[in-house]
Protein backbone atom coordinates (compact mmCIF):
# COMPACT_ATOMS: atom_id res chain seq x y z
CA UNK A 1 0.00 0.00 0.00
CA UNK A 2 2.68 2.71 1.23
CA UNK A 3 4.81 1.43 -2.18
CA UNK A 4 2.04 2.08 -4.46
CA UNK A 5 1.36 5.67 -2.36
CA UNK A 6 4.76 6.80 -2.84
CA UNK A 7 5.14 5.54 -6.59
CA UNK A 8 1.73 7.85 -6.88
CA UNK A 9 2.89 10.58 -5.18
CA UNK A 10 5.93 11.14 -6.93
CA UNK A 11 4.26 10.44 -10.60
CA UNK A 12 1.87 12.90 -9.23
CA UNK A 13 4.11 15.19 -8.34
CA UNK A 14 6.29 14.80 -11.99
CA UNK A 15 2.81 14.76 -13.67
CA UNK A 16 1.63 18.12 -12.14
CA UNK A 17 5.39 20.03 -12.88
CA UNK A 18 5.99 18.72 -15.94
CA UNK A 19 2.26 19.36 -17.50
CA UNK A 20 2.19 22.94 -15.37
CA UNK A 21 -0.86 22.42 -13.84
CA UNK A 22 0.64 23.60 -10.59
CA UNK A 23 4.11 25.23 -9.89
CA UNK A 24 6.91 22.97 -8.44
CA UNK A 25 5.92 25.11 -4.44
CA UNK A 26 2.60 23.90 -4.50
CA UNK A 27 3.34 19.91 -6.16
CA UNK A 28 5.87 20.05 -3.65
CA UNK A 29 4.13 20.26 -0.42
CA UNK A 30 0.10 19.62 -1.72
CA UNK A 31 1.49 15.89 -3.06
CA UNK A 32 3.09 14.57 0.23
CA UNK A 33 0.78 15.87 2.59
CA UNK A 34 -2.47 14.24 0.64
CA UNK A 35 -0.44 10.97 -0.10
CA UNK A 36 0.13 11.22 4.07
CA UNK A 37 -3.95 11.58 4.67
CA UNK A 38 -4.57 9.14 2.08
CA UNK A 39 -2.28 6.65 4.09
CA UNK A 40 -3.78 7.43 7.65
CA UNK A 41 -0.88 9.61 8.83
CA UNK A 42 -2.58 12.71 9.40
CA UNK A 43 -1.57 13.32 12.65
CA UNK A 44 2.46 12.74 12.02
CA UNK A 45 2.30 15.40 9.24
CA UNK A 46 3.55 18.34 11.03
CA UNK A 47 6.50 16.52 12.75
CA UNK A 48 7.53 14.89 9.55
CA UNK A 49 7.77 17.91 7.34
CA UNK A 50 9.28 19.89 10.56
CA UNK A 51 12.25 17.27 10.08
CA UNK A 52 12.49 17.55 6.44
CA UNK A 53 12.65 21.23 6.67
CA UNK A 54 15.60 20.73 9.23
CA UNK A 55 17.47 19.16 7.07
CA UNK A 56 17.29 21.52 4.31
CA UNK A 57 17.31 24.75 6.26
CA UNK A 58 20.93 24.84 6.25
CA UNK A 59 20.91 25.11 2.37
CA UNK A 60 18.24 27.31 2.40
CA UNK A 61 20.16 29.78 4.26
CA UNK A 62 23.41 29.15 2.45
CA UNK A 63 21.37 29.79 -0.84
CA UNK A 64 20.04 32.74 0.26
CA UNK A 65 22.86 34.59 0.78
CA UNK A 66 24.48 33.22 -1.60
CA UNK A 67 22.32 34.78 -4.50
CA UNK A 68 22.89 37.97 -2.90
CA UNK A 69 26.73 37.49 -2.67
CA UNK A 70 26.60 36.81 -6.35
CA UNK A 71 23.69 38.98 -7.29
CA UNK A 72 25.90 42.27 -6.01
CA UNK A 73 29.14 40.66 -7.06
CA UNK A 74 27.77 40.76 -10.64
CA UNK A 75 26.17 44.08 -10.12
CA UNK A 76 29.62 45.68 -9.32
CA UNK A 77 30.70 44.30 -12.48
CA UNK A 78 33.30 41.43 -11.07
CA UNK A 79 32.89 39.21 -13.72
CA UNK A 80 32.72 41.91 -16.47
CA UNK A 81 36.82 41.38 -17.66
CA UNK A 82 35.99 37.59 -17.57
CA UNK A 83 32.45 37.92 -19.69
CA UNK A 84 34.48 39.88 -22.17
CA UNK A 85 37.33 37.05 -22.17
CA UNK A 86 34.72 34.46 -22.75
CA UNK A 87 32.87 36.57 -25.78
CA UNK A 88 36.12 37.32 -27.05
CA UNK A 89 37.10 33.72 -27.02
CA UNK A 90 33.67 32.50 -28.85
CA UNK A 91 33.28 35.43 -30.81
CA UNK A 92 29.92 35.53 -30.59
CA UNK A 93 29.72 31.60 -31.61
CA UNK A 94 27.00 29.67 -29.09
CA UNK A 95 28.41 26.71 -30.19
CA UNK A 96 32.16 28.07 -29.11
CA UNK A 97 29.56 29.22 -25.54
CA UNK A 98 28.15 25.98 -25.04
CA UNK A 99 31.07 23.90 -25.57
CA UNK A 100 32.86 26.34 -23.01
CA UNK A 101 30.41 26.36 -20.66
CA UNK A 102 30.68 21.96 -20.35
CA UNK A 103 34.11 22.94 -19.81
CA UNK A 104 34.24 25.33 -17.17
CA UNK A 105 31.36 23.75 -15.10
CA UNK A 106 33.08 20.32 -15.12
CA UNK A 107 36.51 22.11 -14.23
CA UNK A 108 34.60 23.83 -10.89
CA UNK A 109 32.53 20.30 -10.49
CA UNK A 110 35.75 18.90 -9.46
CA UNK A 111 35.50 19.55 -5.34
CA UNK A 112 32.19 16.91 -5.78
CA UNK A 113 29.71 19.66 -4.48
CA UNK A 114 26.90 20.62 -6.67
CA UNK A 115 25.69 23.23 -4.80
CA UNK A 116 28.61 25.42 -5.15
CA UNK A 117 29.41 24.45 -9.08
CA UNK A 118 26.20 26.21 -9.54
CA UNK A 119 26.45 29.05 -8.12
CA UNK A 120 29.62 29.61 -9.29
CA UNK A 121 29.17 28.69 -13.07
CA UNK A 122 25.47 30.67 -12.84
CA UNK A 123 26.89 33.62 -11.62
CA UNK A 124 30.12 33.64 -13.98
CA UNK A 125 27.62 32.45 -17.34
CA UNK A 126 24.06 33.82 -16.88
CA UNK A 127 25.76 37.58 -17.93
CA UNK A 128 26.94 36.10 -21.10
CA UNK A 129 24.04 34.11 -22.01
CA UNK A 130 21.80 37.19 -21.54
CA UNK A 131 24.46 39.20 -23.80
CA UNK A 132 24.14 37.27 -26.34
CA UNK A 133 20.78 36.23 -26.03
CA UNK A 134 21.64 32.25 -25.68
CA UNK A 135 18.45 30.70 -23.93
CA UNK A 136 19.00 29.78 -20.35
CA UNK A 137 17.62 26.38 -20.50
CA UNK A 138 21.20 25.64 -22.87
CA UNK A 139 23.18 27.33 -20.10
CA UNK A 140 20.83 25.16 -16.83
CA UNK A 141 20.84 21.72 -19.34
CA UNK A 142 24.91 22.06 -20.58
CA UNK A 143 25.81 22.82 -16.39
CA UNK A 144 23.42 19.69 -15.18
CA UNK A 145 25.65 17.58 -18.01
CA UNK A 146 28.93 18.65 -16.92
CA UNK A 147 28.21 18.47 -13.14
CA UNK A 148 26.57 15.42 -13.40
CA UNK A 149 29.10 13.41 -15.06
CA UNK A 150 31.83 14.61 -12.68
CA UNK A 151 29.62 14.06 -9.80
CA UNK A 152 31.65 10.39 -9.72
CA UNK A 153 34.20 11.92 -8.19
CA UNK A 154 35.37 9.62 -5.32
CA UNK A 155 34.93 12.10 -2.85
CA UNK A 156 31.56 12.89 -4.51
CA UNK A 157 28.46 12.27 -2.47
CA UNK A 158 27.09 9.00 -4.81
CA UNK A 159 30.53 7.21 -4.40
CA UNK A 160 31.09 7.76 -1.06
CA UNK A 161 27.59 6.91 0.16
CA UNK A 162 28.03 3.44 -2.21
CA UNK A 163 31.43 2.50 -0.55
CA UNK A 164 29.36 2.60 2.52
CA UNK A 165 27.10 1.17 2.14
CA UNK A 166 28.73 -1.67 0.39
CA UNK A 167 31.90 -1.41 2.70
CA UNK A 168 33.91 -0.90 -0.15
CA UNK A 169 37.17 1.37 -0.81
CA UNK A 170 36.04 4.35 -3.26
CA UNK A 171 39.21 3.36 -5.30
CA UNK A 172 37.43 0.30 -5.40
CA UNK A 173 34.66 1.34 -7.40
CA UNK A 174 36.00 4.51 -9.66
CA UNK A 175 39.36 3.15 -10.69
CA UNK A 176 37.84 0.67 -13.40
CA UNK A 177 35.31 3.25 -14.23
CA UNK A 178 37.46 5.95 -15.92
CA UNK A 179 37.87 4.60 -19.06
CA UNK A 180 33.57 5.30 -18.72
CA UNK A 181 34.10 8.47 -17.11
CA UNK A 182 36.61 9.86 -19.66
CA UNK A 183 33.65 8.56 -22.27
CA UNK A 184 31.09 10.53 -20.44
CA UNK A 185 33.27 13.75 -20.47
CA UNK A 186 33.84 13.31 -24.74
CA UNK A 187 30.08 12.31 -24.55
CA UNK A 188 29.60 16.01 -22.47
CA UNK A 189 31.26 17.80 -24.86
CA UNK A 190 29.55 16.56 -27.98
CA UNK A 191 26.55 17.31 -26.43
CA UNK A 192 27.38 20.63 -25.58
CA UNK A 193 28.62 21.09 -29.17
CA UNK A 194 24.96 19.85 -30.25
CA UNK A 195 23.10 21.99 -28.48
CA UNK A 196 25.38 24.68 -29.25
CA UNK A 197 24.77 24.26 -32.99
CA UNK A 198 20.93 24.04 -32.78
CA UNK A 199 21.16 27.19 -30.59
CA UNK A 200 23.23 28.84 -33.67
CA UNK A 201 20.83 27.82 -35.62
CA UNK A 202 18.00 29.76 -33.57
CA UNK A 203 20.15 32.66 -33.36
CA UNK A 204 21.58 33.12 -36.39
CA UNK A 205 25.22 33.57 -36.98
CA UNK A 206 26.40 36.57 -34.48
CA UNK A 207 28.99 38.72 -35.15
CA UNK A 208 31.23 40.87 -32.57
CA UNK A 209 30.85 44.35 -33.92
CA UNK A 210 33.67 46.73 -33.51
CA UNK A 211 36.61 44.29 -34.63
CA UNK A 212 35.48 41.15 -32.37
CA UNK A 213 36.09 43.34 -28.68
CA UNK A 214 34.01 40.75 -27.63
CA UNK A 215 32.14 43.68 -25.29
CA UNK A 216 28.48 43.11 -26.62
CA UNK A 217 26.35 41.32 -29.38
CA UNK A 218 24.96 43.70 -31.31
CA UNK A 219 22.48 41.75 -33.59
CA UNK A 220 19.23 41.99 -30.93
CA UNK A 221 19.31 37.93 -30.73
CA UNK A 222 18.82 38.65 -27.11
CA UNK A 223 15.19 40.52 -27.41
CA UNK A 224 14.47 37.38 -29.48
CA UNK A 225 15.57 35.10 -26.49
CA UNK A 226 13.15 36.99 -24.29
CA UNK A 227 10.32 35.12 -25.45
CA UNK A 228 11.67 32.21 -25.78
CA UNK A 229 13.52 31.88 -22.55
CA UNK A 230 12.16 33.81 -20.52
CA UNK A 231 15.24 36.17 -20.36
CA UNK A 232 14.35 39.77 -19.60
CA UNK A 233 18.20 41.52 -20.80
CA UNK A 234 18.85 42.49 -24.35
CA UNK A 235 22.09 42.20 -26.02
CA UNK A 236 22.83 46.16 -25.51
CA UNK A 237 22.84 45.55 -22.18
CA UNK A 238 25.89 45.69 -19.94
CA UNK A 239 25.05 46.35 -16.30
CA UNK A 240 21.33 45.36 -15.49
CA UNK A 241 20.50 48.07 -13.30
CA UNK A 242 16.57 47.51 -11.41
CA UNK A 243 15.24 49.73 -9.03
CA UNK A 244 16.69 52.95 -7.74
CA UNK A 245 18.84 55.76 -9.90
CA UNK A 246 22.17 55.65 -11.67
CA UNK A 247 24.15 57.37 -8.96
CA UNK A 248 22.78 54.78 -6.38
CA UNK A 249 24.76 51.83 -8.84
CA UNK A 250 27.36 54.50 -9.45
CA UNK A 251 27.32 54.53 -13.50
CA UNK A 252 26.73 56.48 -15.80
CA UNK A 253 24.47 56.96 -18.46
CA UNK A 254 25.15 57.99 -22.10
CA UNK A 255 23.09 60.93 -23.61
CA UNK A 256 21.43 61.68 -20.52
CA UNK A 257 19.20 59.44 -20.58
CA UNK A 258 17.65 57.31 -18.14
CA UNK A 259 19.27 53.26 -17.85
CA UNK A 260 17.04 50.16 -18.35
CA UNK A 261 16.75 46.78 -19.22
CA UNK A 262 14.41 47.08 -22.38
CA UNK A 263 14.94 46.54 -26.23
CA UNK A 264 16.71 49.76 -27.29
CA UNK A 265 17.29 51.47 -24.04
CA UNK A 266 20.88 53.36 -23.60
CA UNK A 267 24.09 51.62 -22.94
CA UNK A 268 24.79 51.95 -19.33
CA UNK A 269 28.72 51.96 -18.89
CA UNK A 270 30.43 51.36 -14.70
CA UNK A 271 32.60 53.90 -13.35
CA UNK A 272 35.84 52.06 -13.38
CA UNK A 273 36.78 51.73 -9.85
CA UNK A 274 39.92 49.45 -9.58
CA UNK A 275 40.54 49.32 -5.59
CA UNK A 276 36.73 47.95 -5.49
CA UNK A 277 36.96 45.33 -7.94
CA UNK A 278 40.25 44.13 -6.62
CA UNK A 279 38.84 43.78 -3.07
CA UNK A 280 35.51 42.26 -4.42
CA UNK A 281 38.24 39.41 -6.33
CA UNK A 282 40.07 38.88 -3.15
CA UNK A 283 37.00 38.18 -1.08
CA UNK A 284 35.75 35.97 -3.17
CA UNK A 285 38.44 34.11 -3.82
CA UNK A 286 39.06 33.87 -0.09
CA UNK A 287 35.22 32.87 0.08
CA UNK A 288 35.94 29.95 -2.43
CA UNK A 289 39.03 28.63 -0.52
CA UNK A 290 37.08 28.69 2.16
CA UNK A 291 34.49 26.73 0.43
CA UNK A 292 36.47 24.14 -0.48
CA UNK A 293 38.68 23.43 2.46
CA UNK A 294 35.46 23.90 4.28
CA UNK A 295 36.67 26.37 6.92
CA UNK A 296 33.28 27.26 8.10
CA UNK A 297 29.93 25.76 7.61
CA UNK A 298 28.58 26.88 3.87
CA UNK A 299 26.46 28.61 5.65
CA UNK A 300 28.24 31.14 7.59
CA UNK A 301 30.36 31.55 4.88
CA UNK A 302 27.85 33.18 2.90
CA UNK A 303 26.47 35.16 5.69
CA UNK A 304 29.71 36.79 6.36
CA UNK A 305 30.94 37.10 2.68
CA UNK A 306 27.58 39.17 2.22
CA UNK A 307 27.60 41.70 4.86
CA UNK A 308 31.16 42.48 4.36
CA UNK A 309 30.53 42.81 0.51
CA UNK A 310 27.22 44.84 1.33
CA UNK A 311 29.35 47.14 3.73
CA UNK A 312 32.08 47.75 1.47
CA UNK A 313 30.02 47.65 -1.98
CA UNK A 314 27.36 49.57 -0.29
CA UNK A 315 28.07 51.93 2.84
CA UNK A 316 25.04 53.65 2.45
CA UNK A 317 21.55 52.48 3.98
CA UNK A 318 19.89 53.45 1.78
CA UNK A 319 21.68 51.61 -1.26
CA UNK A 320 21.95 48.34 0.80
CA UNK A 321 18.13 48.52 0.91
CA UNK A 322 17.58 49.09 -2.46
CA UNK A 323 20.08 45.98 -3.14
CA UNK A 324 17.75 43.49 -0.81
CA UNK A 325 14.93 44.72 -2.60
CA UNK A 326 15.71 44.68 -6.25
CA UNK A 327 17.15 41.03 -5.37
CA UNK A 328 15.17 39.58 -2.80
CA UNK A 329 12.27 38.62 -5.23
CA UNK A 330 15.06 35.88 -6.40
CA UNK A 331 16.32 34.93 -3.30
CA UNK A 332 12.66 34.16 -1.92
CA UNK A 333 11.41 32.27 -5.55
CA UNK A 334 14.78 29.63 -4.79
CA UNK A 335 14.45 29.03 -0.59
CA UNK A 336 11.15 28.58 -0.61
CA UNK A 337 11.35 25.57 -3.16
CA UNK A 338 14.10 24.15 -1.29
CA UNK A 339 12.34 24.18 2.18
CA UNK A 340 8.89 22.91 -0.04
CA UNK A 341 11.42 20.12 -0.90
CA UNK A 342 12.29 19.60 2.79
CA UNK A 343 8.59 19.33 3.27
CA UNK A 344 8.80 16.71 0.04
CA UNK A 345 11.49 14.67 1.09
CA UNK A 346 10.52 14.56 4.81
CA UNK A 347 6.73 13.13 4.66
CA UNK A 348 8.41 10.57 2.23
CA UNK A 349 10.37 9.05 4.20
CA UNK A 350 8.86 10.04 7.78
CA UNK A 351 5.56 7.68 6.25
CA UNK A 352 7.84 4.77 5.48
CA UNK A 353 6.75 5.59 2.07
CA UNK A 354 10.44 5.39 0.13
CA UNK A 355 11.50 2.28 1.86
CA UNK A 356 8.64 0.70 1.11
CA UNK A 357 9.31 1.95 -2.93
CA UNK A 358 12.55 0.22 -2.10
CA UNK A 359 11.57 -2.80 -1.35
CA UNK A 360 8.66 -3.21 -4.16
CA UNK A 361 11.18 -2.57 -6.59
CA UNK A 362 13.53 -5.37 -5.38
CA UNK A 363 10.93 -7.52 -5.57
CA UNK A 364 9.66 -7.35 -9.07
CA UNK A 365 13.49 -8.14 -10.18
CA UNK A 366 12.62 -11.94 -11.77
CA UNK A 367 15.96 -14.24 -11.11
CA UNK A 368 16.35 -14.46 -14.75
CA UNK A 369 17.99 -11.19 -14.66
CA UNK A 370 19.70 -12.03 -11.69
CA UNK A 371 23.17 -12.40 -13.42
CA UNK A 372 21.95 -9.09 -15.53
CA UNK A 373 21.47 -7.11 -12.63
CA UNK A 374 24.74 -4.62 -13.00
CA UNK A 375 23.72 -3.67 -16.43
CA UNK A 376 20.14 -2.99 -14.96
CA UNK A 377 21.22 -1.21 -12.38
CA UNK A 378 22.91 1.15 -14.07
CA UNK A 379 20.28 1.99 -17.01
CA UNK A 380 17.97 2.45 -14.71
CA UNK A 381 19.77 4.16 -12.33
CA UNK A 382 20.17 7.88 -13.63
CA UNK A 383 15.76 7.85 -13.70
CA UNK A 384 15.44 6.42 -10.38
CA UNK A 385 17.06 9.63 -9.80
CA UNK A 386 13.66 11.11 -10.15
CA UNK A 387 12.03 8.73 -7.23
CA UNK A 388 14.37 8.13 -4.99
CA UNK A 389 16.97 10.57 -2.27
CA UNK A 390 20.76 9.43 -2.56
CA UNK A 391 20.41 7.78 0.76
CA UNK A 392 17.39 5.92 0.13
CA UNK A 393 18.66 4.65 -2.39
CA UNK A 394 22.44 4.00 -1.34
CA UNK A 395 21.22 2.71 2.00
CA UNK A 396 18.27 1.10 0.99
CA UNK A 397 18.15 0.03 -2.38
CA UNK A 398 21.32 -0.88 -2.91
CA UNK A 399 22.95 -3.23 -0.25
CA UNK A 400 19.46 -5.74 -1.22
CA UNK A 401 20.49 -5.23 -4.78
CA UNK A 402 24.10 -5.96 -4.07
CA UNK A 403 22.92 -9.16 -2.04
CA UNK A 404 20.51 -10.59 -4.94
CA UNK A 405 23.60 -9.87 -7.29
CA UNK A 406 25.75 -11.37 -4.79
CA UNK A 407 23.85 -14.72 -5.22
CA UNK A 408 24.18 -14.98 -8.68
CA UNK A 409 28.32 -14.57 -8.60
CA UNK A 410 28.48 -10.79 -9.08
CA UNK A 411 30.35 -9.02 -6.70
CA UNK A 412 29.33 -6.11 -4.53
CA UNK A 413 31.90 -3.65 -6.34
CA UNK A 414 30.53 -4.54 -9.68
CA UNK A 415 27.16 -3.44 -8.52
CA UNK A 416 28.29 -0.43 -6.98
CA UNK A 417 30.11 0.66 -10.12
CA UNK A 418 26.54 0.11 -11.99
CA UNK A 419 24.90 2.20 -8.97
CA UNK A 420 27.37 5.20 -9.85
CA UNK A 421 26.89 5.47 -13.31
CA UNK A 422 23.70 7.10 -13.61
CA UNK A 423 22.26 7.17 -9.96
CA UNK A 424 22.46 11.01 -8.39
CA UNK A 425 25.29 11.07 -10.81
CA UNK A 426 23.93 12.06 -14.30
CA UNK A 427 20.50 12.58 -12.49
CA UNK A 428 20.78 14.42 -9.60
CA UNK A 429 20.51 18.02 -11.64
CA UNK A 430 17.33 17.09 -12.69
CA UNK A 431 16.18 15.32 -9.25
CA UNK A 432 13.29 17.34 -7.50
CA UNK A 433 14.51 15.24 -4.15
CA UNK A 434 17.82 17.13 -3.80
CA UNK A 435 18.01 20.93 -3.00
CA UNK A 436 20.96 21.76 -5.67
CA UNK A 437 18.64 21.29 -8.25
CA UNK A 438 16.63 24.15 -7.06
CA UNK A 439 19.73 26.31 -7.34
CA UNK A 440 20.61 25.65 -10.68
CA UNK A 441 16.85 25.86 -11.70
CA UNK A 442 16.51 29.39 -9.56
CA UNK A 443 19.13 30.81 -10.17
CA UNK A 444 18.95 30.37 -14.31
CA UNK A 445 15.34 31.14 -13.67
CA UNK A 446 13.86 28.18 -15.64
CA UNK A 447 11.11 25.92 -14.66
CA UNK A 448 12.16 22.64 -13.71
CA UNK A 449 9.42 20.64 -15.97
CA UNK A 450 10.90 22.63 -19.00
CA UNK A 451 14.61 21.65 -17.91
CA UNK A 452 14.13 18.21 -17.16
CA UNK A 453 12.04 17.90 -20.41
CA UNK A 454 14.81 19.55 -22.49
CA UNK A 455 17.65 17.71 -20.96
CA UNK A 456 16.61 14.76 -19.81
CA UNK A 457 17.96 12.69 -22.89
CA UNK A 458 21.24 14.15 -23.04
CA UNK A 459 21.72 13.43 -19.69
CA UNK A 460 20.22 9.74 -19.88
CA UNK A 461 22.67 9.39 -22.65
CA UNK A 462 25.99 10.50 -20.46
CA UNK A 463 24.72 6.97 -18.49
CA UNK A 464 23.94 4.68 -21.69
CA UNK A 465 27.43 6.26 -23.12
CA UNK A 466 29.16 5.17 -19.56
CA UNK A 467 27.80 1.98 -19.05
CA UNK A 468 28.40 0.40 -22.50
CA UNK A 469 32.09 1.69 -21.81
CA UNK A 470 32.06 -0.06 -18.64
CA UNK A 471 30.55 -3.21 -20.18
CA UNK A 472 33.28 -3.12 -23.22
CA UNK A 473 36.13 -2.61 -20.57
CA UNK A 474 34.76 -5.36 -17.82
CA UNK A 475 34.21 -2.73 -14.92
CA UNK A 476 30.49 -4.27 -14.90
CA UNK A 477 29.40 -7.60 -16.43
CA UNK A 478 26.64 -7.72 -19.10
Amino acid sequence: MLAVLGFCTIGGFLLLTMTRRASVLVALVLTPVIAALVGGHAAEIGPMALEGLTKVAPTGIMIAFAVLYFSLMIEAGLFEPLIRAILRAAKGDPVRIAVGTAVLTMCVALDGDGASTFLITVSALLPVYRRIGMSRLVLAGIICLGAGVMNLVPWGGPTARAAAALKLETSDIITPLLPSIAAGIAWVLLASYLIGLRERRRLGALEMPGGGDGSTAGDGSAARDATAAGDDSTAGDRTAVKGGTAAEHGVTVRNGAAPGDGPGTPLVVTRPRTALTVFNLLLTLTLLTCLVLEAMPLPVLFVVAFVVALLVNRPRWEDQQALLERHGNNVVLVTTMIFAAGVFTGVLTGTGMIGEMAEAMVGVIPDSLGGHLPAVIAVTGMPLSLVFTPDAYYFGVLPVLSETANAFGTEHAEVARAAVLGQMTTGFPLSPLTAATFILVGMTGVQLGEHQRFIFRWAFGTTLVMTATALLTGAIPL
